[in-house]
Order: C-alpha cells, then sequence, then structure tokens
C-alpha cells in the first residue's frame, strides 16, 4: 500500500484487488462512525480508514520489515487481517496503534522468515524525509532536514538498531510513544525510557543538543 494507487480490502473472508470505494456526494465521517460502520460489515467505509492510514502504515512496515516491496505487501496483507479482525476491536479505543500493531507484525513475522537485518530504520527514515520534503516538514521533523544531515545521518547509523528503530518512529514517522509501542511490539514506558537513552547516544555521537522529543 506504498503509493495512492493501493488497493482496498474488501469482503470479511477473501478480499478481491482492484476495486474502487469512492464514494460520490456523502459528507465526510469522522472515525468512530466509520469503524463502527466497517464493524457492520460496510467495505466503504473500511477504504475510508484505508486510505486515512495507508501512508503511516507502510512506512511502519517498511520499518519493521524491510525493502519497499515488502512492506506494501506486509502493509497489504495487514489492512486484511485487521478488516477480518476489526468485529473484535473495542469501540472507544485508539484504532491506530491497533492497526500499527498488526502491520508491524505481519512485517516483522515476514522479515523473520525471510532472514534480513539491520538497516531497516534508516530506511523507514529516507521514506519519511521523502515525504517530509514533499510535503512540508513539521519543526519536529527537525534534523534530517538540517544542514547537518549528513553528520545526523552517520550519527543515526551508528546506533544498533533499537535505538534508530525507536527514533525514527518518535521523530521521522512521528508516532506518538502509545503508536510507537504498537508499531515496536513493547510497552509505553518501554518507549520512553528507550527514546530518552537513544537521544542521549545520538547527541553524543552527533554532537548536537538541540534533538529533543516530538
Amino acid at each position: 500500500m506504498a503509493g495512492t494507487g493501493r488497493a482496498t480490502p474488501v469482503g470479511n473472508a477473501s478480499p478481491p484487488q482492484g476495486v474502487e470505494l469512492a464514494v460520490v456526494g456523502r459528507p465526510p465521517d469522522n472515525e468512530a462512525a466509520l469503524i463502527a460502520r466497517a464493524q457492520r460489515g460496510d467495505a466503504v467505509a473500511y477504504g475510508s480508514l484505508v486510505r486515512a492510514h495507508q501512508d503511516i502504515a507502510f512506512r511502519v512496515a517498511c520499518l519493521a520489515g524491510g525493502s519497499a516491496a515488502d512492506a506494501e505487501e506486509a502493509a497489504q496483507e495487514g489492512f486484511v487481517k485487521a478488516w477480518r479482525a476489526l468485529p473484535r476491536f473495542r469501540a472507544g479505543s485508539p484504532f491506530r496503534p491497533w492497526l500499527l500493531a498488526i502491520v508491524a507484525n505481519e512485517a516483522r513475522n515476514r522479515r523473520r522468515a525471510a532472514g534480513r537485518r539491520a538497516g531497516l530504520a534508516l530506511r523507514a527514515a529516507e521514506q519519511a524525509e521523502r515525504s517530509a520534503s514533499s510535503g512540508g516538514a513539521s519543526p519536529e521533523t527537525l534534523v534530517l532536514a538540517s544542514a547537518r544531515r549528513e553528520t545526523l545521518l552517520a550519527a543515526l547509523a551508528a546506533l544498533d538498531e533499537r535505538d534508530r528503530s525507536v527514533l525514527t518512529c518518535r521523530y521521522l514517522l512521528e508516532l506518538s510513544e502509545e503508536e510507537t509501542a504498537a508499531a515496536l511490539g513493547c510497552r509505553r514506558g518501554t518507549v520512553k525510557s528507550r527514546t530518552s537513552r537513544a537521544l542521549e547516544r545520538l547527541r553524543a555521537h552527533a554532537g548536537v543538543e538541540e534533538v529533543g522529543a516530538p
């Protein structure tokens, strides 16, 4: 689901591919209403949820899994599994962390099956940076767009994969602590402490002090 033309899963058991779910003349629904409709089997509502979250899901899949092609497949399959699991989603719970956990778990399973290692956070970082440069970076997306970009990239590369992953989620993908926990498969408190330690190591490698929490 890497681009705007990604297929949207439809149907509880075996979603057909390439079905256009656009609805003309319907006012936009808030997320809770879309979820409620999707839980009743409304594929159009679920298509709207997919479109709202597909880009961040792809980046999380890239972080957790590997190449863009692998992330595309993992995100697609993650959306299909989320559609099938939607009846069990608790109304009122945050939707995006739940969805990202499913996508990230699918990507990790594929990564383990293929025996891939290392460099995944940097690939996700590059993907996030390209999106930021095309859409206008927020102040928190900060470091990789600065004049010290090369120094900071080298510093990020010098960190271990766990540190790179948490900083990529928090700074480059701009996920919340809850969403980062879902993406990395750990507890929220672990994200908080891991982010703090990773920032200290990044500052030490890069020789900068302006890197702060998003």
